[in-house]
């Protein structure tokens, strides 16, 4: 019974239109931030290195490098805070979270981007694939 009511609160709350986007995926996080009266957007970009949760409850951790010093953010994908996700290359992992990311810097904490249908971030539709011969 409760388990029926709790997922009718969290359907109304979710939000409609998601990217799809995966560990390892570089991305900009757009959220609206109060000040006063006025409401601006931020954006916080970086490396997708965590997923976790499920349902109204999923975050997502964001990792990037400000001068030299790693700066990490979870975001809570439904809120409404969050104004927008945009996926800006998506990355080849091999594991759930890239929390060994913490220990690089430099060229080292840079990943291979992913390659194939399920890479289709946004910049690249209308490519097509090159094929072997060459005419």
């Amino acid at each position: 019974m409760k388990n029926r009511i709790m997922a009718l609160v969290e359907e109304a709350n979710r939000k409609k239109e998601l990217p799809t986007f995966a560990i390892g995926d570089q991305v900009d996080v757009h959220q609206r931030i109060l000040e006063g009266q006025k409401e601006r957007i931020q954006v916080f970009s970086g490396t997708v290195i965590a997923r976790r949760g499920e349902g109204l409850r999923e975050t997502f951790t964001v990792r990037r490098i400000v001068q030299g010093e790693g700066v990490e953010r979870i975001f809570p994908i439904h809120s409404p805070k969050i104004a927008s996700i945009e996926v800006k290359r998506t990355g080849e992992v091999r594991r759930a979270k890239l929390y060994y990311l913490r220990k690089r810097v430099g060229k080292a904490t840079r990943l291979r981007e992913r390659k194939g249908k399920e890479a289709e971030a946004p910049g690249s539709a209308g490519k097509e694939p090159v094929s072997g011969s060459a005419e």
